[in-house]
């Protein structure tokens, strides 16, 4: 059995080819930053899917947020591997499953406009490391965190109007010492600061929201994708909710900007895990 897993940090997506049938479930985010060893297995263990099955699965390609060192490879690697005690175990940073599952073989940047966001430039072979990715304190520019951050300010700062300062506290009845204790209290701040930002997807046309997510796209392109000097002459593609739900708006972005767009996949588990299989020289393609 293959297993191929897609994480962030809210979530990780997994397919897996076992006995001629692909298989999917979804388990909370494993991201090295925020999980030991132990709370990985726990997660692991209480899926009801995979851990009757776990002794049946030979390899595993593991991508996610935070694996980006040596140190978190290990990590996630040990553990995994008290659940799946025979199985190969690779584990990689997220932005080459999203490189895999947008460019496959062909060059191109890739981002991800996720929870967190971050960039890469792929030629075909390899990723070229960049210096972007530097989570949602002092980047994640474009990202779900930033701009759930973006409307939870200008509600709070009494910056946005009345009929969506009504329609917030109807969406999101918290008080601000609440908000204060889940951001500098509480685990996961940036999965909490990120919640706010479904906020815009029923009022992403009204001029305040488009406003927020114009400028939030802008920015990105501005820090992330004009760092690369061939950002105008090669496809880039982009990996995640927000990309995905917003598209509109960031396609519109891209064009005024001279840029390309390629694949704008909502989650990149599918493509990623077609490509691994094919790669592997297995046939069996995603349902």
């Amino acid at each position: 059995m293959i297993l191929v897993a897609d994480s962030g940090s809210s979530k990780t997506d997994w397919m897996g080819y076992f006995n001629g049938e692909t298989i999917k479930f979804n388990t909370q985010g494993i991201n090295p930053y925020f999980l030991n060893e132990q709370e990985i297995s726990r997660i692991i263990s209480k899926n009801e899917i995979i851990a009757p099955l776990a002794k049946e699965v030979k390899e595993i390609y593991f991508f996610g947020a935070g694996c980006s060192s040596p140190d978190k490879h290990e990590v996630v690697s040990n553990g995994l591997s008290t659940v799946f005690t025979n199985a190969f175990i690779s584990v990689e940073h997220d932005l080459l499953g999203s490189v895999y599952a947008t460019c496959g073989d062909s060059e191109g940047l890739n981002c991800i406009l996720g929870t967190g966001s971050n960039i890469c430039y792929f030629d075909g072979k390899k990723i070229h490391d960049g210096h972007h990715g530097l989570g949602y304190v002092l980047g994640d520019e474009g990202s779900g965190t930033f701009f759930g951050k973006k409307v939870l300010l200008s509600y709070l700062y009494k910056k946005m109007p009345s009929d969506l300062e009504s329609e917030f506290k109807k969406t999101f009845p918290v008080e601000k010492e609440q908000i204060i204790t889940n951001i500098y209290q509480k685990p996961f701040p940036n999965i909490y600061l990120a919640s706010f930002s479904r906020f815009l997807a029923n009022n992403h046309e009204h001029p305040f929201i488009y406003d927020i997510l114009k400028k939030g796209f802008q920015e990105f392109v501005d820090t992330n994708i004009k760092d690369y000097p061939n950002h105008k002459t090669v496809p880039c593609h982009f990996v995640g909710s927000i990309a995905y739900y917003y598209q509109d708006v960031l396609k519109s972005v891209l064009a005024e900007n001279g840029i390309t767009s390629g694949k704008i996949l909502q989650k990149p588990i599918e493509d990623l895990f077609n490509f691994i299989l094919q790669k592997e020289g297995v046939v069996k393609q995603a349902i």
